[in-house]
Order: structure tokens, then C-alpha cells, then sequence
């Protein structure tokens, strides 16, 4: 009998494995409407959808593994990072849907949401304030005008399966939408700067690191507090916290 393992769990999501299956639980059915309307609508290789029911979708696995993970080495070739950059690619040059993504909040939004966070980061003495600020103004240059593009929305490298130098799959779609494009590059390179040029070498042109590295900034300091609340550890070895200081 196959055993049901715990993928992910917090208070708002969690995803359990049974055997060849993943069920995955959302608070919030409208994040599940969207993961499977924009499988259906990705240009690249998605699980297959299963069964679906108003609070829970089943979906099949990948084959293969997933270059990496956060705050961990990549086992992936430098083949395997630029053939997923080449579906990056794929992705963000299809139509993009009609609805916003996570990737695509305007900039006037993303400015106050970061101001915020910024704030509550030195007051709560979560993160020196040198830190804070410094990085602060490397996010500066995320916010600045973009061409909306099929979008991810939360591309981390654990999302990106492979098999070999072949991209099996992309998982966990609940972001998705209309974006901008360099967001999900930021995202999937997130602590694995060393495999950017890999990733920029299958994706092609139009990529700005300054952006790159500003998204990494700024999606590292909108995550900190949200990821200690929910019992994760942005402190650890190569996170969050490692990234910004990387960048200062």
C-alpha cells in the first residue's frame, strides 16, 4: 500500500503524495480555478490534471526530478538549466491570459506592499535596518514599466522537472497569469545565481540582470516574515536572508 506522504503543508495549502498521485488542498478554490485553467492554456509540459473537486485537485506525477531547491545544491546540467530557460521562453512568448498574475501586480501596488514590509522588517527586528535599506533600493529596480507576458507567477526551481537535459514539467501553476516575464527568471534562479547565464543562454535576449538581481531583492523581502510566521526558515543556508546579503 502506497504511503501518503506530506509534500508541503501550511496554513493555507498543503500537498500530499499517494503513490503516483498528488492531491492538493487549497483554502482558497479561486487558486485552484487558475493552477487548472492555466495548465490548460501553458505551452509547456504540465501533470495531468486527474480529478478536481471544488477544494482539492488531483494531479499525476512527473517524470524525472527537479533541478533543485532552495537554500540546496542543483543536480542539474548546465544543458538541463538552459533547455529550462528555453521553455521559459516558450512560456512567455504565448498569449498571456486575460487574468493578472502574481508576476503582474502594477508597480504603484508593489511599491507600497514592499514600503510596508520594509518597515515591519527593521520594527519587528526581524532584519537590521542597514540590510533592509540597502535592499530596498537594489528593488528599486524592479519597479519600472513591462511588456505583460505569459507568467508563472512562482517559478521556484523546485517547480521545473527534468529528466536528463529534457524538461518533463513544470508544476503549481495557483500564480498564474499575465506578468511580467523577468519575475519568473528572478524566481527560478533564486539562490542559484551561479546558473543564470545557463538559463539566459536557452532563454536568448532581452533579459536585464540589474532587474534580475532587483526581483531577487525584492521577492526575498516580501518573503521573510511571511515564511517564519508559517514555520519556515528564511535564515537557513543559501534562503532568503543568505540572498540579500549576497546582493548588498
Amino acid at each position: 500500500m502506497d504511503e501518503v506522504t506530506v509534500v508541503v503543508a501550511h496554513s493555507e495549502r498543503a500537498t500530499l503524495r499517494v503513490g503516483d498521485v498528488f492531491l492538493k488542498v487549497d483554502t482558497d478554490p479561486a487558486r485552484l480555478d487558475v493552477e487548472v485553467r492555466a495548465m490548460s492554456l501553458a505551452p509547456v509540459p504540465t501533470p495531468e490534471v486527474l480529478w478536481r473537486k471544488p477544494s482539492v485537485l488531483a494531479i499525476g506525477a512527473l517524470r524525472g526530478t527537479t533541478l533543485g531547491r532552495l537554500g540546496g545544491p542543483s543536480a542539474g546540467t548546465p544543458a538541463a538549466w538552459a533547455a529550462a530557460g528555453a521553455v521559459l521562453r516558450e512560456l512567455h512568448e504565448a498569449p498571456p491570459p486575460p487574468w493578472p498574475g502574481r508576476a503582474g501586480r502594477s508597480t504603484a501596488a508593489l511599491a507600497a506592499e514592499l514600503d510596508a514590509e520594509c518597515a515591519l522588517l527593521v520594527t519587528n527586528g526581524t532584519l537590521p535596518a542597514d540590510l533592509v535599506t540597502r535592499s530596498r533600493e537594489i528593488a528599486g529596480a524592479a519597479l519600472r514599466p513591462w511588456t505583460p507576458a505569459f507568467t508563472h507567477g512562482d517559478l521556484q526551481v523546485a517547480h521545473v522537472f527534468v529528466e536528463g537535459e529534457k524538461v518533463t514539467g513544470v508544476i503549481d501553476w495557483s500564480e498564474a497569469g499575465r506578468g511580467d516575464a523577468l519575475y519568473d527568471l528572478a524566481t527560478f534562479t533564486l539562490g542559484h545565481e551561479q546558473h543564470l547565464d545557463d538559463v539566459i543562454a536557452g532563454y536568448g535576449t532581452g533579459v536585464d540582470r540589474d532587474v534580475i538581481r532587483a526581483w531577487w531583492s525584492l521577492r526575498s523581502l516580501l518573503a521573510v516574515r511571511w515564511l517564519v510566521e508559517h514555520g519556515f526558515d528564511p535564515f537557513a543556508p543559501g534562503c532568503e536572508v543568505d540572498v540579500l546579503r549576497s546582493l548588498v
